[in-house]
Formats: C-alpha cells, structure tokens, sequence
C-alpha cells in the first residue's frame, strides 16, 4: 500500500523568519525547522514573532521528530517554546543542538527539556521505522544539512539554505556524493529555498569576506572594528583566520559575542590560538594595530551596538572609538532594518574613524541563487516542486525557474501554497488545498508567549509618538468641574509649537466635560470615551500625529 503524504507550511512562506515545513507520512508527523522571526517596526515591545502551532499541538501524539538543519535563529528558535506542549525527539549536528540549547537558555528555559540525537551532517538513520538522510551543505554556519525522507513514492527533499561550493572548508562542504546517492531514488518533491531565487548565477564565491578585508587588515593604520550578524558564523572564521594571517589579536567586545564562540569552540568547530586571542582586560595595553574588536548580534540590535559606539554611549568605557580606527560594517541591513542600519552609518562618519562598508553586492548572504537552484533540481529531478523559505515574490521567481528548466516540471506540477495550505500527494497525484489549517503569528514579548493583543500593540505604537494626559476633577453632586483642566504632553510636539494645541484640547476637554455633567444621567465611562475621542481627532487634525491621550476625570460627590 502506497504512502499518503500531506506537506503543510506553519511558517516561511511569504515571509522572511519563523520557518516550519511539517511533512506527514500516514499518520506520522515530522516537523523540518521551527524557527522565529525578528520582530518590525509594527510590533514595538515585540522579542520574537513565532508560527501558530495549534495542528501541531492538536496531533502531538503522532509528532515523530523534530528535524533542524542548522543552528539558526530563524530555523530553531520556536522550538524552545514549543516543545513542553509538543514533545518529540530533536534530531540535528552537534553544532545546530549546541546552538539550540544557547538560544534557549537566552530565553530562561531549560534545555535539559530536549530528546536530543546528534546526527552527522551527511547520514542515514531510522524514524518511526522511516529512513532518513541528512546530507551535508555549504551555509554560514558550521554542520549545515540538508533532510531527505523516505517513502513508498519517493523521496521528500528539504533543501533548507544552501549554496553549490565545491571549495569549502570541510565543517562548511555542500556533498555533492551525498546528494547523488539520494537522486538515485525518485524524488517525489523537492522543497527548495527561495530567498536569492532571482540573483542571477551561483552565489559563490560573493559570500566570502576575506578579498574585502584583507587590505584593511594588512595596512589599517590603528585598530580594526568589524560588525558581523551573530548567524554568519562562517565570516567569523575568516575574520580568525585574517587575524591569525596578519599577527593581530582578537577581542570579544561582550559578552554575546564571547557565549556564541564558545558555543562553537565546545564542539570544536572554532579554534583560536592563545597568541591571537585577548580579552577587554587588556585591550587597553594592546598595540592598536595588533587589534581586531569582533561585535556580533542579531538584527536593528547589532546597529543600535554600533551607534551607541559611534556616540561614545555604549556601557563599557574601555573601547572609545579613536580617529586611527578602521570599522568595518560587514553586517547588511534588510528591509526592516535599514533605518537603524543607515543611523549607524552616519554615527560612525560622525565620530571621526574610518569607515568601510562593503556594498551588497559584492557581498551575498549564503543563500541559493538561480543556478545553485538549478544545479539541485537538474540532479534531483523531482516529480513535484514546492518553493519554501521566502517572500512571495521569492517564492514565485523560484516556481518560474523550474518551469524555464525543461526536466517535465509544469503548471500542474509546480505548487505555491501560503502558509496553512496543504500538497497532498498520492497514488493519484499532487492537490493543493486549503484545509484550514490555523496559521500566523505568535508574539513572544519577554516571558509572555502570545499574550501582546492587537490593542496592546496599538498602544505601544502611538506611545511612540508621544503622551497627552487630560486631568480635572468633578463634583458629581454639584455637576461642575471644580478643579482644572490640566493638560500635560510629553514627547509629543516641540515647546513652541505646543501652545496653540495645548489651548484648543483643554477648551475641548472642558466643554466635552461640561456636556456630559448636564446631562440627566450621568454616565462617566461614556464620558471619558467623547474626551479620547475628540481631542484625538483635534490632535490629529493640528499635528498629522497620534499620541496615546490618556484622560484622567477624578470624581467626588
């Protein structure tokens, strides 16, 4: 009897973040990646974004694995607040579990918590009496893979993130061996990434850093700073392999960047020698051209670090930037970071060192491009080609380039499901449906999973643009206002311009008031409501903003 199989995105598709593919064979479930999402500027408050899990939590008893090709944010993440609802074992490298169980004492959890099973990078092992093989990629971090699962039908392959290189150091090798063993089975459906589905040509070799920074490190006349995201773990091995090329020393500038690369050394994917390695304690008695400051983090944070650098407000008082100095931005800003990415840009030109940007488009992220993708479906050659990992537009350039490639993939063969959709696929064939499967967002705001409303959110965003506070006091038995008004803004509007404002609000508070204090029955909550409401609607008409206005109406008898 042939298998049936339903692929399901929780996560990922028309969307950067928060992955989560769930490939169901008969009745068992296995989940590929379950990661977060950084939050933007329409969730202020906001930690982390994370998928809906309601199906999976509803099918717990069938969850048969957790598969993680690789140890980032966006692929692990929600696991940590999934998991004590939704138990199953977690199967990945020694550096992706390494990098689990750092995220998930980042946020107060317990990683003792997790079935761990430590897979080689290309390997074949059992799941519920299922084979299934990892197969070694080239990505930013060390231990990449990634998962074909065996059926009656043939092989479902996951790409996760990739790109063809055949000159990689072995802790970063995309196997190509591996991958030719696999195709030769049928491959039911390739899941291919789609984040670089319309770069043209292979993404090789634009993703190194070194030809950007070797010139620097070799003349910079002072010390070096280099920004890096905490994800791009293979650019940190370059910056150590340049340091150790040019006799400078390493220095860690906190503590996050020190807890990820000794994540990475325990499972010795990472070695520093002694005499290219200081701590802050000494940066002060370093000669600054044997220096080389290594800031890492994630997203707009990792630019708020470096202006809070540039500007001379950053907490530890033992690394100033100095006119000698060289900074290197090697950390490139995305859609929902670009203001914080170009505010610190221009904090560092301000602050008198040299600055180095190194353009987008001479430095890629490593992900597959158009022929690394082509390269991947020409050996696989899949019955079926569902694009994951994306944007919409992502997504779509990559269903556009297998239809171009001529290997019988069509429009009845090709599917782009959003979120919540499922592919089922059969003896039959391949349907996509939406079953109504619960999809979105989750929001993580500190210990709190799922609780910010839309109401709160809403509040967090016109306090962004300032507060008004309306204060008076009422005598209910006299009905007149016996004390105020007192309006009080803060920031809001600048001082001079506030007058006018501040008159027509308080005549609106008053008469508003006075209104409601004659009418026959007196009813407060209504009261405060055409107070909000009003002098909102004039607030808005006079400034184009939406400040938080706070009405405060103190009642005495």
């Amino acid at each position: 009897m042939n298998d049936k199989i339903r692929i399901v995105g929780l996560g990922g598709l028309d969307e950067e973040g928060k992955y989560c593919t769930v490939v169901q064979v008969n009745d068992d479930i296995f989940v590929i990646e379950c990661g977060i999402m950084d939050p933007d500027k329409t969730l202020p408050g906001v930690d982390y974004v994370i998928p809906r899990f309601d199906w999976l939590i509803e099918h717990r008893k069938q969850v048969k694995a957790y598969f993680l090709p690789h140890g980032h944010d966006d692929v692990i993440g929600a696991l940590a607040y999934v998991y004590e609802e939704c138990p199953a074992p977690v199967y990945g490298s020694s550096v992706t579990l390494e990098m689990l169980k750092m995220f998930t004492r980042h946020v107060d959890k317990d990683p003792r918590m997790y079935d761990l099973h430590v897979v080689e990078p290309t390997s074949t092992f059992k799941v519920a009496g299922r084979n299934i093989s990892f197969f070694h990629t080239a990505h930013n971090i060390a231990g990449s893979s990634g998962i074909a699962i065996e059926t009656s039908l043939g092989n479902i392959v996951f790409t996760s993130d990739f790109v063809i290189e055949n000159a990689a150091v072995p802790s970063y090798l995309n196997d190509m061996n591996a991958i030719a063993r696999i195709a030769e089975k049928p491959t039911l459906a390739l899941l291919p990434e789609s984040i670089y589905a319309a770069r043209p040509g292979y993404t090789a070799p634009k993703y190194k850093l070194t030809p950007h920074i070797a010139e620097t490190f070799k003349n910079a006349p002072g010390r070096i700073f280099i920004s890096l995201f905490s994800i791009d773990l293979y650019n940190v091995n370059e910056v150590i392999d340049a340091a150790i090329a040019y006799r400078k020393k390493v220095v860690f500038y906190d503590e996050s960047v020190e807890t990820t690369v000794k994540a990475l050394q325990s499972v010795g994917e990472l070695t520093i020698p002694r005499e290219n390695f200081a701590s802050l304690d000494d940066v002060l008695r370093l000669r600054d051209q044997d220096t080389v400051i290594l800031m890492m983090g994630f997203g707009d944070r990792l630019f708020r670090k470096i202006a809070l650098l540039a500007s001379g407000q950053n907490e530890d008082k033992r690394i100033k930037l100095k006119e000698t100095d060289t900074f290197i931005i090697a950390s490139m800003s995305n859609d929902n970071t670009e203001i914080e990415y170009t505010d610190a840009a221009d904090e560092l030109y301000r602050s008198g060192c040299h600055v180095n940007i190194i353009p987008k488009k001479q430095f890629a992220r490593m992900h597959a491009s158009e022929e690394d993708l082509k390269m991947m479906a020409s050996l696989l050659k899949p019955k079926y080609y569902i694009p994951v990992k994306g944007l919409y537009k992502d997504l779509l350039a990559n269903a556009m380039l297998a239809l171009s490639m001529g290997i019988n993939l069509n429009h009845s063969n090709v599917f782009l499901p959003g979120n919540g959709d499922s592919v089922l696929i059969d003896e039959k064939g391949a349907r996509l449906f939406n079953e109504g499967i619960p999809h979105g967002d989750i929001m993580i705001d500190g210990q709190g999973v799922g609780d910010v409303s839309k109401v709160v959110l809403e509040d967090r965003t016109k306090l962004q643009e300032g507060v008004v506070i309306l204060a008076l006091t009422v005598s209910k038995s006299k009905k007149k206002i016996i004390a105020g008004p007192d309006v009080q803004m803060r920031g809001f509007i600048f001082a001079k311009d506030a007058e006018i404002v501040l008159r027509d609000v308080s005549k609106i508070f008053v008469t508003t008031v006075e209104e409601f204090l004659n009418k026959p029955i007196y009813n407060s909550d209504e009261m405060k409501q055409n107070v909000y409401e009003k002098c909102l609607r004039a607030i808005r008409r006079q400034t184009g903003k939406e400040p938080m206005v706070l009405p405060l109406i103190i009642e005495i008898e």
